[in-house]
């Protein structure tokens, strides 16, 4: 039985998926799936609806985002069955994972907007008889496109900031986990937003593509980096803005003068929290050979001492996607034919009728394995040793992708050294896993990792337009390079260019 079945269409033309828990297999029901027709018209309500919405001013969204803090609160356990349900995972990991910072993004946006989105006055340099205002204003309608990994908080964060900033939003979640994107609208709904506001549409590729060549102002996608390449020219061909968080390949370095204990449980930690099913999850280690025994035992007992299961306590769940295991699948196989050892793990776990893949250990790899190079997004850690801190540095650095990346060393300052060195949106030292989930780290990636930023001052002004407003302070009649022109004014301008710009003075005053 798939986890999603294939669309199949309906006597009224009308397009369906069934849905079944990754971990047990169970039937979860079927969902409509949203076709071109219910784009237009969600778009289009959105438009009508939005210019109220931004009316109401920072204050008044801010209270409905802390009306839906106080739904969110009250209602988590529902929530969180209902994420349980659709990805397997652990409680504790929902709640860790989705609620909480779910809850944090709402307080925190409700809170700080307005100081992020306030105009601004910017001194001028030269011209001092004018003045500069910097304004934001929303784009618009958003359209916002989440994958179903963290199925939850990961369709919340952008609705919540471009909710926030005055903008309509169109979401549409993970046609494998499209319930879980659902309790978004339901948890705004409680809450009392306007209608036509957010609509939520369940949907597939075909879906996806409508909202994208829908006219929205602005796409705003999370997802492996071939489909958001594909979203990037349907944007740049319509100019429409574009935020694009995509996949990572994310290195971890482990120095000589590591804290073992530390760096040993944030690898496991980092490897296999969702089942590796995380953005910034570790896929690889570069570990100093003075310390890589020492360092691989420790990974090896504490992975070892990991409990894999569906219901009651566990800790490590099944793949959500039936075809990312099979992608697991593929490049552990490829490993251990051209020589890599499994430590631990290295097949699917024969106890359970769901997705579930052992977290495995790999060794003895070269650089070349698909493992080592291509986005495994499964509870698969290798570990390759290294010589030295400039070849693990070039080894992380020889990826298409470029989005998090995790130094372990006591020295901080050589730790922020190396992470510096490292082409990537974003890195941790000492720490794993930690950017994406700060609401002030402007958080995105390099490379084929995406464009643009989500969170942050950044982020947050990415749903507005940026419009800067010149204005004259005195009000003389004429400007001195306004019509008519002459040799005069020519000389005139001259003589000041070089009082400016060759006279000590001059210098410093501009």
């Amino acid at each position: 039985m798939a986890l999603v079945e294939p669309a199949e269409s309906t006597r009224d033309g009308s397009r369906r998926i069934r849905l079944a828990n990754p971990a047990t297999l169970e039937p979860l029901g079927a969902v409509e799936l949203a076709g071109e027709a219910r784009v237009r018209d969600a778009i289009l309500l959105a438009r009508k609806a939005q210019p109220a919405w931004a009316e109401l001013g920072f204050d008044g969204r801010g209270r409905l985002l802390r009306r839906a803090l106080e739904v969110l609160l009250g209602r988590q356990e529902e929530f969180i069955d209902r994420i349980v349900s659709e990805t397997g995972k652990p409680r504790s990991e929902v709640l860790a994972s989705e609620i909480l910072p779910a809850c944090d993004a709402l307080e925190f946006h409700a809170k700080r907007a307005r100081r992020v989105l306030a105009d601004r006055k910017i001194p001028l340099h030269l011209l001092k008889h004018k003045q500069l205002r910097i304004t934001y204003r929303p784009l618009g309608v958003v359209g916002i496109i989440t994958p179903w990994n963290v199925p939850f908080l990961l369709a919340l964060n952008p609705t919540v900031q471009a909710l926030i900033a005055g903008n309509a939003v169109v979401l549409k979640p993970s046609e494998v986990t499209p319930r879980s994107g659902q309790l978004v609208g339901e948890l705004f709904e409680a809450a009392g937003l306007p209608e036509g506001v957010l609509g939520v549409l369940c949907g597939d590729g075909e879906t996806g593509a409508a909202l994208v060549e829908g006219g929205v102002d602005k796409i705003s996608f999370t997802g492996s980096a071939r489909t958001g390449l594909a979203v990037a020219e349907v944007c740049g061909r319509n100019l429409v803005p574009c935020t694009l968080e995509l996949g990572g390949k994310d290195p971890m370095i482990v120095c000589a003068d590591a804290d073992l204990e530390r760096a040993a449980n944030a690898a496991v930690f980092g490897a296999f929290a969702n089942a590796g099913q995380v953005c910034t999850s570790i896929e690889r280690v570069y570990v100093l050979e003075a310390v890589a025994d020492d360092f691989i035992d420790r990974v090896v007992r504490k992975t070892a001492a990991l409990r894999q299961g569906a219901g009651g306590e566990f800790d490590v769940g099944p793949m959500i996607c039936r075809e990312q295991l099979e992608v697991v699948e593929r490049q552990v196989r490829a490993a251990l034919e051209g020589g890599a050892r499994a430590l631990t793990g290295g097949r699917r776990n024969p106890n359970y009728p769901g997705l579930f893949y052992e977290p495995t250990v790999l060794v003895d790899l070269t650089h070349d394995m698909e493992v080592m190079r291509e986005e495994t997004f499964g509870p698969v850690l290798p570990i390759l040793r290294v010589p030295s801190e400039p070849e693990a540095i070039r080894l992380a650095n020889d990826t298409v992708y470029g989005l998090n990346a995790s130094i372990f060393t006591r020295d901080r300052r050589k730790g922020i050294g190396l992470a510096k060195q490292i082409r990537s949106g974003a890195a941790v030292v000492n720490d794993c896993m930690l950017t994406y989930a700060l609401p002030e780290a402007p958080f995105g990636g390099v490379k084929r990792s995406g464009i643009g930023r989500v969170n942050g001052e950044e982020g947050l002004k990415s749903y507005c337009e940026q419009r800067s407003i010149a204005i004259d302070r005195f009000g003389a009649k004429s400007e001195p390079i306004w019509y008519p022109y002459s040799a005069r004014k020519t000389r005139w301008l001259q003589r000041l260019m070089r009082l400016v710009w060759e006279s000590p003075l001059g210098r410093w005053l501009s």
